[in-house]
């Protein structure tokens, strides 16, 4: 193409940003699509379906920019390149980007297809050596991100993924609009004599790539609160079976009995820990809860099980000051600490002592322990946990619903570690990420205002299309 008037670049771009919108926020509104972007580990023919529906729209948007003259904003090929390069890798990027650069090849732009497939691959390759929180985390507000990125080196230098991935596209786009420059019947791309205008076609292109990343993360993590609710459900119920059994509630009502006389005192402050047990888990709880909240829960549990087994239990706690406003998720640490007593301290004759630590790492992430110096677990039981979704042995009932709801919240930016010996004891770790407290009450509301802005968005592109079909048109 010839070189664009600046007045008319602006223009595409603007226009860009809403094509964008339009198309993320009318694909995430059906079920089919949203399968399928949301499963973890698709198979071919599911990446392939998935491929294929994002194709459709942008591919004729490509088609509409060759027919139509000076509507350039219904090409976004070099954005949905990169797009589908972060989100399938690079060999079924690539393959979109074959089909998306059809039409242009149709007209003569015999460029397209070597670019788009590069640039899709390029995509690709970095989803390959970062983690899928970077990917989705991506923002499509430049300034924001610059700014973070500078306070927190600020602080300490590092290096930071989603700053390099903005840079990663506004170099593609750089090279595209110097190779459109040198070949512009070959090679579609937005260029002009003015250096601002050009910079401003650079730093357009990752906000175009990041506004479909925001709108669909929006639902990934909506879908994911709804799995957490779920999860956290299923561990108060399981909390109610596991706990408040006829073994678990007779057992403290015969050591309440023996101490009425005795130790009245300790009998009152037995029962008030019992009714506080009962109340916290037949409530409906927050799914995040300052530590401290469940420090105050597991400590009454703790305080019966000690009078229940008397000098046989012993209790340490190492609890970091700074981390007791942390936000955890709630009912985390119960199931490991009846664990530990129930499988590695009850079984020895002599009993044994729990440990309790918490502390925030080098890394920034808030790190929880449970030990036990008990009987520990068989050689293949005692293996790490990753955050990864997948279930490995070593894990019981309560610990599964622990590893699944940190998999759940963080990713795989969470890890569940368990190492045991036998006859020495279990130690289980967990490292998350901190959640700022509010944070979470701000996330369900960001949720609340997404599911308004897509159906929102839905309705305007529903108007869009009769409006387009209308006879008076």
């Amino acid at each position: 193409m010839t070189q664009t008037e600046p007045k008319l670049i602006l223009i595409t771009l603007l226009v860009k940003l809403g094509v964008a919108a339009a198309v993320s926020s009318s694909l995430v509104r059906s079920n089919t699509f949203k399968r399928l972007l949301l499963t973890a580990n698709r198979a071919a023919r599911e990446t392939l379906d998935l491929v294929a529906m994002i194709l459709v729209p942008l591919t004729l948007g490509v088609w509409v920019r060759v027919m139509v003259p000076n509507f350039l904003a219904a090409d976004i090929s070099f954005e949905a390149s990169v797009l589908l390069g972060l989100l399938v890798g690079p060999g079924f990027g690539a393959s979109g980007a074959v089909a998306l650069s059809v039409p242009a090849l149709l007209h003569g732009e015999y460029l397209a297809l070597p670019v788009l497939v590069v640039v899709a691959m390029i995509a690709g390759l970095f989803r390959r050596v970062t983690s899928d929180e970077d990917v989705w985390s991506f923002s499509p507000m430049i300034d924001l991100s610059i700014y973070q990125w500078v306070t927190r080196n600020l602080r300490k230098p590092q290096l930071d993924r989603q700053i390099l991935l903005l840079l990663l596209i506004a170099l593609l786009e750089f090279g595209t609009s110097v190779l459109a420059r040198l070949q512009p019947r070959r090679l579609f791309g937005l260029y002009s004599s003015e250096v601002w205008v050009e910079l401003t076609v650079c730093a357009c292109a990752p906000v175009v790539v990041g506004i479909p990343l925001k709108i669909w993360n929006a639902v990934r993590i909506e879908r994911r609160l709804e799995e957490q609710e779920r999860l956290l459900l299923e561990a108060r119920l399981e909390a109610l079976q596991r706990q408040i059994n006829p073994h678990f509630l007779f057992n403290t009502l015969n050591s309440i009995s023996s101490l009425v006389r005795s130790q009245p005192e300790l009998a009152r402050e037995m029962v008030v820990k019992l009714a506080h047990i009962l109340r916290v888990l037949l409530k409906h709880r927050d799914a995040f809860v300052p530590f401290s909240e469940e420090l105050a829960f597991t400590d009454d549990y703790l305080d019966i099980e000690v009078v229940r087994f008397g000098p046989k239990l012993r209790v340490v706690k190492e609890i970091a000051p700074e981390t007791l406003d942390v936000v955890v998720p709630g009912m985390l640490l119960q199931p490991l600490i009846e664990n530990s007593i129930k499988h590695g301290l009850e079984p020895r004759i002599s009993g044994g002592t729990v440990t309790l630590r918490s502390r925030m790492a080098d890394d920034g992430r808030f790190v929880v322990e449970v030990e036990d110096d008990g009987v520990g677990m068989a050689p293949e039981r005692s293996v790490a946990v990753a955050g990864d979704g997948v279930l490995r042995p070593g894990t019981g009932v309560g610990m599964k619903n622990v590893r699944e709801r940190m998999y759940v919240l963080y990713g795989d930016l969470a890890t569940v570690e368990v190492n045991s010996r036998p006859g020495r004891g279990t130690r289980v770790t967990l490292q998350m990420p901190v959640v700022e407290p509010g944070a979470e009450a701000w996330l369900q509301a960001g949720m609340d205002a997404g599911r308004h802005a897509l159906n929102t968005a839905g309705t305007m592109l529903d108007d869009a299309v009769r409006s387009i079909r209308s006879p008076k048109l």
